[in-house]
């Protein structure tokens, strides 16, 4: 079942429950139980990762935030803000089962011509990839490692 699957990141001792062959577990950021599909699976592995390997706040952390593209309203899995209330990193989720294509990176470009946030990561639970903007010479760079929140 690809819903509770291992993946590239450390384990997290999520608290699951189960009722009528759903799993949900509570998250931490929304204060509440979520139903688990393969993304919200990577979503809250991710959210663990950003906060008890690379020290990012999570009152920080603010998860399925709303923004609009071309007139359409979309959500962004993952937005850290900086103590000054500045978006600093942008996180897109897909399932596992979904490879990491240029369709998923033209996505969270897309996202982040609205955000404007410097440090980009697109994951699938599997494989990571983090992305440095530079808005100012309009590059970009692919790091090895996300940097941890100190270091931002």
């Amino acid at each position: 079942m690809e819903l509770l699957l291992p993946l590239n990141l450390p384990p997290y001792p999520f608290k699951l429950t189960e009722q009528n062959g759903q799993f949900s577990l509570f998250d931490e950021i929304r204060k509440r139980n979520i139903i688990i599909t393969p993304e919200e699976w990577v979503r809250q592995h991710f959210v663990q990762y950003l906060i008890r390997d690379k020290s990012y706040p999570k009152t920080l952390i603010k998860l399925e935030g709303g923004l609009r593209l071309h007139g359409q309203a979309r959500r962004s899995d993952i937005v850290v803000f900086n103590s000054r209330g500045e978006k600093i990193l942008l996180v897109e989720c897909k399932a596992p089962s979904v490879p990491i294509s240029q369709a998923t990176f033209d996505q969270a470009a897309r996202y982040n011509m609205v955000h404007k946030v410097p440090l980009l990561v697109v994951t699938n639970g599997l494989q990571h990839y983090y992305c440095q903007i530079d808005f100012v010479t309009e590059t970009y760079k692919f790091v090895e490692e996300l940097p941890a929140y100190q270091s931002i």
